[in-house]
């Protein structure tokens, strides 16, 4: 695995940890926490974002007007039935999702769920950085490289690691001060 594969696949998990950041619900309303949300829809699984528009009003509601109205029902259900902790509320045209304040504990839960989050992305890019140095190690040992650019190549591995690894970090920090923040 060359060096440049190696960053590309450490940014795609520093943006899929970001993403799950980003269905971290925070005092306040964002339309991202309904991400991860299925709906079936005539047989198959779809995005709840593809079947309706979304949108956040004020700080404390989400706004969710379907493209199709017949599917009104099935949306709230699907929002009912997820993880989010909201019940909806359907006024026969649009659902509203009325965000409630944090409770010390509930900001607590998600800190935590933040922190899982950010481990499991520096846990890829550490498993990235072992399979790019263990192809390394074998060009080496092959003589397809020297010693010296092995050693080279390991040095900017590990940097690129640090980079990836503290951009987490940092998505890290930022994601705790939004939860703690009343």
């Amino acid at each position: 695995m060359k060096l440049a594969e190696a960053e590309s696949k450490m940014q795609k998990t520093v943006e899929s940890t970001q993403q799950a950041f980003n269905t971290i619900r925070t005092g306040r309303a964002n339309a991202s926490i309904l991400d991860k949300i299925q709906v079936e829809y005539y047989g198959s699984p779809t995005p709840l974002k593809s079947l309706a528009n979304i949108s956040t009003p004020d700080a404390s509601t989400i706004l969710i007007q379907p493209y199709d109205r017949s599917s009104l029902n099935i949306l709230e259900k699907a929002i009912s039935l997820s993880d989010i902790g909201i019940n909806p509320s359907n006024d026969g045209s649009v659902i509203r999702l009325n965000i409630p304040p944090l409770t010390s504990d509930r900001r607590k839960e998600f800190a935590k769920l933040a922190a899982k989050y950010a481990e499991e992305g520096r846990v890829g890019i550490r498993n990235i950085r072992r399979d790019t140095l263990d192809s390394i190690r074998k060009q080496e040992k092959a003589a397809e490289i020297s010693e010296d650019e092995s050693r080279d190549q390991q040095d900017k591995l590990q940097k690129l690691t640090n980079k990836y690894t503290e951009k987490i970090d940092h998505f890290l920090t930022e994601k705790e001060k939004d939860i703690t923040t009343v």
